[in-house]
Parts: C-alpha cells; sequence; structure tokens
C-alpha cells in the first residue's frame, strides 16, 4: 500500500470513512466512477474487523473464491484500489462532520485535520475499532508517555533501549508484542508479560517462543490484578498487583504497553444527525443515502429491511452507493458502463482490453 499524502486543506470527491473490506471495495467502486476519494480508518493499517478478527482465519463465501484468509482478502482488494491511489488517513477518527452552505462537507479527523467533500460514505462496520483500555485509578494521565495502546514500534531504540518494560494483556496481541520487543535490535533492560493469570491465548507458535523466552530468562512474567500505580513526581514508576495469596507485589516500569484487544465504538457518528435504528444507520436501498442528504452508509453500520451482514452484501451496497454519489455530484443519470469494454474505465484501472 501506498499511502498519498494529503494537505492540511484537502479536497475530496468523497471522503470514506472505515477501510475495512466494503470501504476498501467502495474505494473502488468510486474509482470506477472517476471521483477522487480519502479514506480515514481508527486503525492504523487498513482492513478493519476482518483483518483484525478473521486475519489468519478462512472465508469460504467470497465471490470467486473458494477460501482465502481475511488478510489475503484485504491484500486482494488494496491491490485492486491501487490504480485510484486514495489519500490515506489511517489511526484517526472523524471527529467531526459538518454540512456546509454550498451543499459539500467539513470533515475533520482526530488529528486536527480538515478535509472538504463533495460527498460522504461511511463503511464502519460495527464501529470504529478502538483499544480496550485498562481501567486503574491515575493510569490514564501517562496515556501516550509510558502508557501506549498504539505503538507500531518505529522508534523501537528510543523507547525500548535500558527501559524496563511491561506489556500487559492475556491474548495473541500481548504475547506478539513482547515478542516484538524481545526480537528488537536493542531490547529493553527488562521485559515483562503482565496477566491476571499464567495462561495465554495464542498461536501454538507464539507460546513455544514465549516459552523459549523464559526459559533463557529474557522475558518474566508477572501475575496479578492491577490495583494501583506509582509514580514520582510526574514519571509512573511502578504498578502495584494484587496476587493471588492476598499480598500485594511491586512491578517495577518505564514503560507500559496495554494489548487487552479492540471494541468497536460509534463515537461522534451519533452526534451528527443521521437517523438510527438500534445503532445503525437506517439508508434508502435504492442510493444507500442516509437521512442526511449527501452522506451514504454501507455495509455493518447501515439498516434496511432484508438487512444481512455479509461482505458480499457490503459490496452490492458500495456499488449502488458508488452510482447514487457520482450521479447526485453529476446531476444527471449516468449511463452503465462496462470494465469488459469500456475504453474510459480500462483507462481508469491502467488496462487494456488486449491485457
Amino acid at each position: 500500500m501506498t499511502a498519498a499524502p494529503a494537505s492540511p486543506s484537502a479536497v475530496a470527491d468523497v471522503v470514506v470513512i472505515g477501510a475495512g473490506p466494503v470501504g476498501l471495495f467502495q474505494v473502488f467502486q468510486l474509482g470506477l466512477q472517476g471521483l477522487r476519494v480519502h479514506l480515514i480508518d481508527a486503525l492504523a493499517h487498513p482492513g478493519g474487523q476482518c483483518a483484525e478478527l478473521y486475519g489468519d482465519k478462512p472465508l469460504y463465501d467470497i465471490p470467486g473464491l473458494a477460501v482465502c484468509t481475511g488478510y489475503e482478502l484485504v491484500q486482494r482488494l488494496l491491490q485492486q484500489i491501487a490504480p485510484f491511489a486514495p489519500h490515506w488517513h489511517l489511526g484517526q477518527q472523524v471527529a467531526q462532520l459538518t454540512a456546509q452552505p454550498d451543499g459539500s462537507f467539513l470533515v475533520v479527523t482526530s488529528a486536527g485535520t480538515p478535509l472538504r467533500a463533495r460527498a460522504v460514505c461511511i463503511a464502519a462496520g460495527v464501529g470504529a475499532f478502538v483499544p480496550r483500555a485498562l481501567k486503574v485509578p491515575g493510569l490514564e494521565a501517562f496515556a501516550g508517555t509510558q502508557l501506549l495502546y498504539h505503538w507500531d514500534g518505529q522508534d523501537a531504540p528510543a523507547r525500548l533501549a535500558g527501559q524496563q518494560v511491561v506489556v500487559h494483556g492475556g491474548d495473541a496481541p500481548a504475547v506478539a508484542q513482547v515478542l516484538a520487543c524481545a526480537s528488537a535490535a536493542q531490547p529493553p533492560a527488562s521485559l515483562t508479560l503482565q496477566h491476571r493469570r499464567d495462561v495465554f491465548d495464542a498461536p501454538p507458535e507464539q507460546l513455544a517462543q514465549l516459552h523459549d523466552l523464559r526459559s533463557a530468562g529474557r522475558v518474566q512474567i508477572a501475575v496479578g490484578q492491577i490495583s494501583a500505580v506509582e509514580q514520582v513526581g510526574e514519571r509512573l514508576t511502578a504498578l502495584q498487583l494484587l496476587v493471588s495469596d492476598g499480598s500485594t507485589q511491586r512491578l517495577p516500569l518505564d514503560l507500559l504497553l496495554v494489548r487487552l484487544g479492540l471494541s468497536p465504538r460509534l463515537g461522534a457518528l451519533t452526534d451528527w444527525g443521521l437517523a438510527l435504528e438500534r445503532k445503525q444507520l437506517v439508508v434508502d436501498t435504492a442510493t444507500f443515502a442516509t437521512s442526511v442528504p449527501g452522506v451514504h452508509a454501507v455495509g455493518d453500520i447501515a439498516t434496511y429491511p432484508g438487512k444481512r451482514r455479509l461482505i458480499v452484501c457490503g459490496f452490492h451496497e458500495a456499488t449502488l452507493a458508488a452510482f447514487a454519489i457520482a450521479e447526485r455530484l453529476a446531476g444527471h443519470p449516468l449511463p452503465l458502463e462496462y470494465t469488459t469494454s469500456s475504453s474510459r474505465l480500462q483507462q481508469r484501472l491502467g488496462v487494456s482490453a488486449a491485457s
């Protein structure tokens, strides 16, 4: 995936909110219509729920593919939209969506980036996936400094070298984070995996690596419930753990990496004046328009009579939404063209009839 840079005052034909499979296919269908797209997702990578929950699991109901994993499906969709070079805004949520007098929309991301869009399509699945927070009194004050929910490891030497690092969690993301820290070019001075039990739910190969690191003394395991934090001045210095015998254990640290998985939240979407039904957006099945003109919704976030939460249904919805958006922006009906015979569509795709 190549991330196309976007200026702080970017103007888009369409802003697509959500980079799951349906959102990615929405970009493809809008690209066929010749529309420029900016794509926003709360996760730091495309794929949404499909990548997070089904990345290594088989999918058997994707047309033309007898079987593929969630990760493979996302890679195929990314390859498909590459000719249209969408502008990416990953690791961001939409904080503001405001209709403008000229019929366009002002979209502001959680990073403060303002975008002007002629139309908006919400493909947010069941909501924006955000990290599950670790709720301990006084801990959130260190978020972004010594407490990290998102970390891509790019600044590993500066973050890890000589530090006491604690990873909190009991599932595959936490185990994977520990393995990544242990294999860093400059690993931390101490590395601890902390969980309420000495039992971890991760793939067998990851558990085998963790076992080897524990045996070699490169990873420690701290079992217990976090009951409090210790700080000196404005610096987090330790966690207090309540262990099974009722005693308290002190766990010193410089950096806490929390990996408790993700949960979907509608967030600011509920403040945008869109008609909702059981936390889903009500749409017109002819255009997949919401109650606000110029705002469309597809995928699991949309609801209508007979709705089925399937990826293949989302692909259908994205197709009709793209035609509706293109015709609304053009101000008149558009002819139906086929990729097999339309030189204009083939030019947009960067292919020729011969190929």
